[in-house]
């Protein structure tokens, strides 16, 4: 019985040791995940001298992580760290969002742009996160000036 309970004990020890050397290694912000996009919005995505930014937000949405992509393609893998956070604290849940534009300025949606966000709240260690870049602002043109286009005939 006392080899048992020894046993039971180094393992025990083994185990806690392996958990806090994990966590130790992973920090206290470590994500990963995809970036998706439709194949609608593939071509506008790709486009030459787009970014892509992840932009990670507290409950209060305001930015605590940023990681930006120039030129990506899609589906985009990323990885952020501690090396991406703009902020000392970290605490509770966070939402990750993907904009993806060629002017730069995050936080500004105007026409063309694209983007997206992970529905409910990430961890901050959270792995295999997948967001679909999938909204776009202003309308996506199907044809252009083509005659007896249905779009234009149907409401006739």
């Amino acid at each position: 019985m006392k080899k048992i309970l020894t046993a039971a004990a180094v393992l025990s020890v083994v185990v806690c040791a392996f958990c806090l050397a994990r966590t130790v290694s992973e920090g206290r912000f470590n994500i990963s995940g995809t970036v998706t996009v439709p194949e609608r919005l593939a071509r506008m995505a790709e486009a030459d001298n787009n970014s892509c930014a992840i932009i990670v937000k507290n409950e209060a949405d305001v930015p605590v992580a940023i990681k930006r992509v120039v030129n990506p393609k899609f589906p985009l893998e990323f990885s952020m760290g501690e090396e991406d956070l703009l902020t000392a604290s970290l605490d509770g849940s966070l939402k990750l969002e993907v904009q993806i534009n060629n002017h730069g300025q995050l936080g500004v949606v105007k026409k063309g742009d694209i983007f997206g966000s992970v529905e409910g709240m990430i961890k901050p260690n959270e792995k295999h996160i997948v967001v679909a870049a999938d909204k776009t602002l202003g309308r996506v043109q199907l044809a252009r000036n083509v005659k007896g286009n249905f779009f234009r005939t149907a409401a006739r």
